[in-house]
């Protein structure tokens, strides 16, 4: 049932003698015994004195803790508590035979240990800036929980926190290890509570988010889709988590270039979630945000904008202006004032809201990433290349640093970088990159996805650039029928390689 710790050796064998002689001259004190083995589940060092809250009265715990510490047990530095390995490793291995380590006594601290982590994060929103510090002081202590759980022993608890820590890493960008936390708790939770439990449906969710984040629309899509079948068919239409499925699924389509069907749905659940929630609550201001960001890509600058700056008003008003949300639908607004060809209000807004975000959020994070890439194409756009370029090339080497090489992120800064080495008259550096940039994105995204089918259009446009239409012509002309295919003839990246092409043929002749 555990990751078993044999005590065959000689320090093991000395500090279990110790510990067990220990935890008798404790024995007036039982909660001493019960703390020891909680924290034998957590990673050794930097113990949050958080997670023993509610273990017991306050006083007690403290009592307690300063008994174990008094037998060098454990070491308190200020709020954070240290046990040694070895000792954690006696404590969590149970013996019949040894009224310290009972195997019930055992079992029962994994589940306290877990449940305490579980509490803790749960009052922590992963949104929440105040809630990070809480989030990295807890992630180590949680791996060291699911790592000294033998696979098959799990409980449902084991799998919530799987899926705490995967929407954790989701949000601060690390898909990869989202991706792999979430489908446990998928698989786990389905297994333990079923496919119809409110848990189960609120992990396969979570797990759509981290394949869309990872730029994977062939599976988040279908699973946006079965989870609210669920949803609906479970919980009814009018529940919160049915109404954010298909502002999930609506969103996912919007990414996927499927704006007919993405458009009507967001329309239909801004509708419904106002019915439902109000017009202030949180989810209802992500949904009108998300259905201005449709508008936009479909070319409604006339409806997209007034849309975004009344949802930068409304969250200023509900959430605070540095809330992540509110910071965001500053950013995306500043987004449609380059769309409309606004600089003017445009870059100010941009520049405003990357310094309010390096403040709350922090440098490396990848909302304050992007918001350095979308100035430095507010300045491409401007003409202002003497910024842009270097600020490109500054946050595409943060983004592989942070992010890594593979992230959709940084996949965009490279292909925007190489944009802008065109814009300076810099092919020779273009092209190379565009190049890269594309057979990365066919190689991460797959060749359907728009944002590859962009990269071939910029591809194919550096070509055209340098004269080289033998290879521009059918690189457009294949990025046309992909368009075509996957977007439809009337998308407005259709239109755009459409356009390059007829351009292309006229200056062939």
């Amino acid at each position: 049932m555990f990751t078993a710790t044999a005590e065959g050796g000689d320090a093991q064998r000395t500090v279990a003698r110790v510990w067990h002689v220990t935890l008798d001259r404790l024995a007036d004190t039982p909660l001493a015994g019960q703390l020891l083995r909680q924290l034998a589940w957590y990673a050794p060092d930097d113990i949050p004195r958080d997670l023993l809250a509610g273990t017991a009265d306050e006083p007690d715990v403290l009592a307690a803790l300063g008994r174990l510490a008094a037998y060098s047990m454990i070491n308190l530095t200020g709020d954070a508590i240290g046990v040694h390995r070895l000792v954690q490793a006696v404590t969590r291995t149970p013996d019949p035979n040894d009224p310290h380590r009972r195997p019930d006594d055992v079992t029962a601290a994994r589940d306290t240990a877990a449940n305490t982590l579980i509490t803790a994060l749960s009052r922590h929103h992963h949104a929440s800036v105040a809630s990070w510090r809480m989030y990295r002081l807890a992630v180590p202590h949680a791996q060291a929980l699911l790592d000294h759980t033998t696979s098959g022993h799990e409980t449902p608890t084991t799998f919530l926190l799987l899926n705490n820590l995967g929407v954790y890493f989701e949000a601060q960008g690390d898909v990869k290890t989202a991706i792999t936390h979430l489908t446990r708790a998928v698989q786990g939770l389905g297994d333990l509570l079923g496919p119809d439990h409110v848990d189960t449906m609120k992990s396969r969710n979570n797990l759509a988010n981290a394949f869309e984040s990872a730029g994977d629309l062939g599976r988040a899509v279908p699973l946006y889709e079965a989870t609210l079948a669920d949803r609906e068919r479970v919980l009814g239409p009018d529940d919160p988590s049915t109404l954010m499925s298909r502002n999930n699924l609506a969103s996912a389509y919007v990414s996927a270039g499927d704006l007919w069907r993405a458009i009507p749905l967001l329309e239909a659940v801004l509708s419904d979630y106002e019915r439902v929630l109000g017009p202030d609550h949180p989810d209802v201001l992500t949904s009108r945000n998300n259905l201005a960001y449709a508008y936009r890509v479909v070319g409604d600058l006339g409806r997209a904008i007034p849309l975004f700056e009344a949802v930068r008003s409304d969250c200023e008003r509900v959430l605070g202006p540095d809330h992540p949300s509110t910071l965001m639908s500053r950013n995306n607004l500043a987004g449609a004032y380059v769309s409309a060809g606004d600089l003017g209000r445009a870059i100010p807004l941009y520049e405003a809201t990357l310094a309010d975000r390096e403040r709350v959020l922090g440098p490396d994070h990848p909302s304050t990433l992007m918001s350095r890439n979308n100035l430095a194409h507010a300045y491409q756009a401007m003409g202002d290349l003497g910024r842009a370029v270097p600020l490109f090339e500054a946050v595409r080497s943060d983004c592989e640093r942070v992010l890594g090489p593979d992230h959709p992120d940084t996949l965009l800064l490279r292909n925007n970088l190489a944009s802008a080495y065109r814009a300076v008259g810099d092919l020779g550096r273009a092209i190379p990159l565009f190049e890269a940039a594309l057979s990365d994105y066919e190689r991460v995204l797959g060749p359907d996805h728009p944002t590859t089918l962009m990269s071939r259009n910029n591809l194919a446009s550096a070509y055209r650039a340098v004269g080289d239409l033998g290879r521009a012509v059918p690189l457009y002309e294949a990025t046309l029928t992909g368009c075509e295919r996957v977007l439809g003839p009337d998308h407005p990246t259709t239109k755009v390689v459409r356009s390059g092409l007829q351009a292309t043929i006229r200056t062939d002749g």
